[in-house]
């Protein structure tokens, strides 16, 4: 039997990878073995980057960095809410809007308060 590379992944992971693909799609250009690339692709990614935090970690930085290292390299995406106010804004500065906006600009701002405190 040959030695397995130290960054095999588990067959915990693989079987759940082949489970989640999707099956039976071909619609444009979207395949199953394209779907399980891009999924072994992100999931070697996230095992690279926790080894990191990992080392950071223990050799002692300060707590933050591991948190910080995490957030700069696996960015949240922008929320509905703060979309909404970025088209809302470009719709504005086009001249797009002939009406007042400040009662839209103001719920879009409580619902990314919402976001953040949830």
């Amino acid at each position: 039997m040959t030695e397995q590379h130290p960054i095999t992944p588990p067959q915990e992971l693989v079987e759940k990878l082949r489970n989640d693909a999707p099956r039976e799609i071909r619609d444009a250009g979207v395949t199953r073995e394209r779907h399980l690339i891009i999924a072994a692709y992100c999931a070697g990614a996230d095992q690279e980057l926790e080894a990191c935090v990992k080392w950071i970690e223990d050799c002692g930085y300060h707590p933050s960095v591991p948190e910080d290292l995490r957030a700069a390299r696996r960015p949240k995406p922008p929320s509905l809410a703060e979309q909404a106010l970025t088209q809302l804004q470009a719709m504005e500065q086009a001249g797009a809007l002939d009406c007042n906006i400040d009662a839209i600009r103001r719920a879009l701002e409580r619902l990314q308060e919402l976001e953040s405190d949830g």
